[in-house]
């Protein structure tokens, strides 16, 4: 079974999570599937930094959050600014006419 949980890295009284896809029978610091975001409680305010379509993408095929993970994801839900933004192009010179041409 997968998981999607915390993986503690970082210095002793100095800690820093990596949110992690891995097999639920591994250990904490385990070897990982992939990496899907961040959390550093040392920030004021904490930081937390999720790739929530990989987080989507797992839980799709089965994937659980350990309990403190559903509480980070729930606290910080996708927003549109978070969404990619798709550019328009640029015009193109025969898209682009002389007002006076015409």
């Amino acid at each position: 079974m997968v998981m999607i949980r915390l993986a503690r890295f970082g210095a002793r009284k100095q800690p820093y999570y990596r949110i992690v896809v891995i097999e639920k029978d591994r250990a904490r610091n385990g070897r990982s599937i992939e990496v899907v975001g961040t959390y550093n409680p040392r920030t004021n305010p904490a930081t937390v930094d999720l790739k929530h379509e990989r987080i989507a993408y797992w839980r799709s095929k089965g994937a659980t959050l350990s309990p403190t993970l559903a509480k980070l994801v729930a606290k910080h839900p996708v927003t549109a600014a978070a969404e990619p933004a798709v550019e328009a192009a640029a015009p193109t010179a025969t898209q682009v006419a002389d007002p006076a041409a015409a």
